[in-house]
C-alpha cells in the first residue's frame, strides 16, 4: 500500500517541559529519543535468517506493528540467566521488527543490551521506577524510521502520581506508567502510547492503578488515538481491572477486535511449554477507532529456550 501524505516537521520533543525530559532520561544514562541511538551490533550469519520478519512483512503499508513484552528482569542466578536469554530475545525481536514495543521489568543494563542488539534503527524512552536508572523500567522502544516522539511523561501508580518511587495503595512493589505521543512518519498522524505493569499481589492496587491510567488517558488530546501496552497481572474478561480499563469505551481489547488471530496461549508460561487457552494477562488495548488487522501471542523459542517467562503479545494496527 502506498504511503499517505508525507510527514510534516513537528515541534521539538518535550516532556511537558524539555528540560525535565532531558534530566529524567539523560541523567539515567538512557539512550533517549532526544539523544543519539546506541551503536549497532553486527548481524552474524547465524542470526541473519532470524532477522526476517515472520508476521510484519515489508514496510510498505500504513499498518503499525505493536508489541507488549514482559522481559523478565535480568539476573545471572537461577536456571534462566539473562546471558542465556539475550540471544533468544535478539533473534525474536529482529524476526518480528516491531515499530512499537512496550516492555515491562527491564533493568537499565538489560535495556541497553536490547538497544545494542536492535541497532540504530531503534531508540527508547523510559526511567526507572525508583528514579533515574534504579529499578525496573516501563520502557517504550520505537523504530526511528517510522515514529517520531513529540512528548512524553511518567507517572507513578499511587495517590501521589508525580512523586518518583511512590507506592500508597498497599503494594510493596513500586508501579508506574510511561506515555509517549508519537508522530507517524508514514501517515503524518499522531497517537499516544501508554505502557504499564500493574501489581502482582494487590487487587485493590491494580484497580486503583487502572482507574488512574484511564483518567490520565481521558486527559490527553481526545482527537488522537491511544494504544496501551502492559502486563496487567489479571486474566482478560475475568477481573474488574479488565472492565475498568475498558470502561466508557475509551479503549478496546485488540485481541477481541482483531480481524484475524493466531493461536491462543496463556501469556505467562514460567519458562515451561506455553499453555493453549491459558490466562491472557498481557494485553494491547487501543481506541475503538483503531482497526486491528491481526493479533498474535508469540511462542518463539530457540531449541526450547525462551527469551522470558512471558510471551510477547502483538497487534498489527491501522491507526
Amino acid at each position: 500500500m502506498p504511503a499517505s501524505a508525507p510527514y510534516a516537521p513537528r515541534p521539538p520533543l518535550s516532556r511537558r517541559t524539555a528540560l525535565r525530559a532531558t534530566a529524567a532520561t539523560v541523567a539515567a544514562g538512557v539512550p533517549a529519543a532526544v539523544g543519539a541511538a546506541p551503536a549497532a551490533s553486527a548481524l552474524s550469519p547465524a542470526t541473519a535468517t532470524a532477522a526476517a520478519p515472520s508476521r510484519g512483512g515489508p514496510d510498505n503499508g500504513r499498518e503499525l506493528r505493536a508489541m507488549s513484552f514482559n522481559l523478565r528482569y535480568a539476573a545471572e542466578t537461577g536456571p534462566h540467566p539473562w546471558s542465556g536469554r539475550r540471544p533468544v530475545m535478539r533473534r525474536l525481536l529482529r524476526r518480528e521488527r516491531p515499530h512499537l514495543l512496550g516492555t515491562q521489568e527491564g533493568l537499565h543494563g538489560q535495556l541497553r543490551d536490547i538497544a545494542d542488539d536492535l541497532g540504530p534503527r531503534y531508540a527508547w524512552i523510559g526511567t526507572g521506577r525508583e528514579g533515574g536508572s534504579r529499578g525496573e523500567f516501563m520502557a517504550v522502544f520505537y523504530d526511528v524510521h517510522r515514529l517520531v516522539p513529540e512528548e512524553y511523561d511518567h507517572f507513578w501508580l499511587s495517590g501521589t502520581p508525580a512523586l518518583i518511587g511512590s507506592a500508597t495503595w498497599g503494594n510493596t512493589v513500586v508501579r508506574m506508567a510511561t506515555w509517549v505521543r508519537f508522530a507517524d512518519r508514514r501517515t503524518g498522524r499522531s497517537f499516544y502510547v501508554l505502557n504499564t505493569h500493574l501489581d502482582h499481589l494487590h487487587q485493590g492496587s491494580r484497580e486503583r492503578g487502572a482507574e488512574l491510567i484511564t483518567s490520565r488517558l481521558r486527559g490527553l488530546d481526545p482527537a488522537l488515538p491511544r494504544v496501551v501496552t502492559g502486563d496487567f497481572n489479571v486474566p482478560a474478561h475475568r477481573n474488574p481491572v479488565y472492565a475498568a480499563m475498558l470502561e466508557g469505551g475509551v479503549l478496546a481489547d485488540t485481541w477481541d477486535t482483531a480481524a484475524a488471530r493466531g493461536p491462543f496461549h496463556g501469556t505467562f508460561h514460567g519458562f515451561r511449554p506455553p499453555v493453549p487457552g491459558g490466562d491472557r494477562i498481557d494485553w494491547i488495548l487501543a481506541s475503538p477507532s483503531v482497526r486491528t488487522v491481526r493479533a498474535d501471542i508469540n511462542t518463539f523459542s530457540d531449541e526450547g529456550r525462551f527469551a522470558s517467562d512471558h510471551l510477547p503479545v502483538q497487534a498489527l494496527l491501522d491507526l
